[in-house]
């Protein structure tokens, strides 16, 4: 009988992380300049978009990383590694739900999260290589 009120009691926290963080975050992007389109690849696949910056697009958290790829023309393209690292929740629901909990949250990706502001700075491309302009120098005679 106790095992069962106790049950009953740490059932409710069992997916908190799920509750609290839930499963998909949103991730704001912003270059310098802005202006920018970026894409978000996990594991080599897309998975979003921010046609012109500043933006942000709403992502699925899974414990993989994001990669934030920003490109606009006459600047060379830039990157942003968007790790996955453990939500705050997750802490508590393993104490208050145990190891079923976590499991509940870990198969969601509700235990991960990633940095939700992300800047980006673009550098300006290379300009083709000036002419060099040489002057020879006649003697007089």
């Amino acid at each position: 009988m106790f095992r069962t009120l106790l049950l009953l009691a740490v059932l409710p926290c069992a997916a908190c992380a799920t509750i609290i963080e839930g499963t998909s975050q949103t991730i704001a992007v912003s270059t310098n300049p802005v202006g920018a389109s970026c894409s978000f690849m996990r594991q080599g696949r897309p998975i979003g978009t921010v046609a012109m910056t500043p933006g942000s697009a709403k992502i699925d958290k899974t414990k993989y990383d994001i990669t934030i790829e920003c490109e606009k023309a006459g600047f060379t393209n830039s990157s942003y590694l968007n790790k996955s690292g453990v939500a705050g929740a997750t802490f508590g629901n393993i104490i208050a739900g145990g190891l079923s909990g976590w499991a509940v949250d870990s198969a969601v990706g509700a235990d991960n999260k990633y940095d939700s502001a992300v800047n980006i700075t673009l550098v300006p491309a290379a300009t083709a290589a000036s002419p060099v302009i040489t002057s020879a120098v006649v003697p007089n005679s």
